[in-house]
């Protein structure tokens, strides 16, 4: 399920750095927005309840994008009352004050989605509830229109979002899909399409400026100092991404009928979510919706590897140099499969459907 160019190997280990930062921003934001949150509709009692309990949750649709104003129905099936309220501007919604021990279940609404229905919630004294995936889905009457669309299309369409997904606005996330159930089969044009751009794109260029930066205060591989050394080293590390992309990321799934794409889980527990991530360098969808061995991946960075020897300084033990550098890319892909599965969404800005 997978193809993760080098850029975004680059990119994880500065975001080691400033993940930190943006942990601290985005709690903060999330701390004003619960504290700017609309008041209910119909308000929980004047009077504190001794050890409330609170319930909230952000509104998204399956693409991940928010819907602020969707209706939350709160009821509490032990006293059979009921109180609602809207999402606010940034899909946040919140229960206070509520009774601990009653048994609460929560409706969502909104205007051309199915409706969201919660599992019954019993909290205890004090416990504070963030419901996860609260994730509506299109009614059925929208999304029969786009199963009958023509699937070129439709691939088409979500190339194009997909190439506005960026992380942190900057580098950029083509090659993950956010709504793997809606996902169709990529044609060979799409699958090159997508390849050319990331090989293209600026933010690529600085990656490798980068990489090539610190294989230069390293020292590796064997070439001189100075200017000349750090030409030669831009020049092989974007000789290896651009080689990488076009045989792991287009070629060898086109030959092989294979997705190069990797398929965000996003639901279930977390360590459902981790097995989905590590064995996506090694399990792959097929054009034909099936898993399949991703021969195109780690065939791409053999390859790619393989490759390397022509311009790379000359060594000693080649088929050591080609294992190594295999090993180092498998575990590079199954760190940056992690990093995608449970941090970059919410740093990752995301394209539209269009109507």
């Amino acid at each position: 399920m997978l193809y993760l160019p080098r850029i975004q190997r680059v990119a994880l280990l500065c975001f080691v750095f400033i993940f930190p930062v943006f942990a601290a921003v985005t709690a903060q934001t999330n701390h004003n927005t619960r504290a700017n949150a609309k008041t209910p509709a119909n308000p929980a009692p004047v009077v504190a309840i001794p050890g409330a309990a609170t319930i909230n949750g952000t509104v998204f649709d399956s693409l991940g994008d928010i819907i602020p104003g969707s209706e939350i129905i709160l009821d509490d099936l032990t006293s059979k009352q009921t109180q609602s309220t809207l999402a606010a501007d940034s899909g946040f919604f919140q229960f206070q004050n509520l009774k601990p021990g009653d048994t609460y279940h929560i409706t969502v609404k909104a205007s051309g989605f199915d409706n969201w229905q919660s599992d019954d919630l019993k909290p205890d004294t004090g416990q504070f509830v963030t419901l996860p995936d609260v994730k509506l889905k299109l009614a059925v009457s929208e999304q029969f229109i786009t199963v009958h669309a023509d699937t070129t299309q439709i691939a088409t369409e979500q190339v194009d979002i997909a190439e506005h997904q960026r992380v942190l606005g900057i580098i950029p996330n083509f090659y993950v899909v956010y709504d793997a159930e809606n996902a169709v089969p990529l044609t060979a044009k799409l699958k090159f399409k997508l390849a050319y751009r990331v090989s293209i794109d600026p933010a690529t260029f600085v990656a490798m400026g980068l990489l090539a930066g610190v294989n230069q205060a390293a020292d590796t591989p064997n070439f001189p100092q100075g200017m000349r050394g750090f030409g030669q080293r831009f020049g092989v590390s974007m000789t290896d991404e651009v080689t990488d992309i076009i045989i792991g990321g287009a070629f060898l799934p086109v030959l092989l009928h294979q997705d190069p794409r990797y398929f965000y889980q996003g639901t279930g527990s977390n360590a459902s979510r981790a097995r989905h991530a590590i064995f996506a360098p090694f399990i792959c969808r097929g054009d034909n919706g099936k898993k399949q061995i991703n021969f195109s991946s780690m065939g791409g960075d053999l390859l790619s590897t393989a490759i390397s020897l022509a311009y790379y300084p000359k060594t000693n033990n080649p088929y050591n140099f080609v294992i190594v550098g295999f090993s180092i890319s498998t575990a590079e892909r199954i760190a940056s499969t992690l990093t995608q599965e449970f941090i970059l969404p919410r740093f990752t800005s995301r394209g539209k459907h269009k109507e």
